[in-house]
């Protein structure tokens, strides 16, 4: 099982939402869709999103056993 932490990078992020989604060329729903875990980011996306939010990739969820 996997935490997702998006929501908590992206609400420290220097960005806002509607900037990060235009970058990523993505819709509001599938964001919103990314930081409740409902789906989650294609490979690509996930080092675009990490490059914006000055992150790693591993950093975007946490793995619970």
């Amino acid at each position: 099982m996997f935490k997702c932490k998006i929501g908590e990078l992206l609400r420290v992020s220097k960005y806002k939402r509607e900037y990060i989604i235009k970058e990523l060329n993505i819709t509001h729903n599938t964001l919103s869709n990314w930081v409740t875990g409902k789906t989650f980011p294609t490979a690509d996306k996930l080092f675009i999103l990490a490059d914006l939010l000055e992150c790693k990739v591993d950093d975007f969820y946490e793995y619970k056993k």
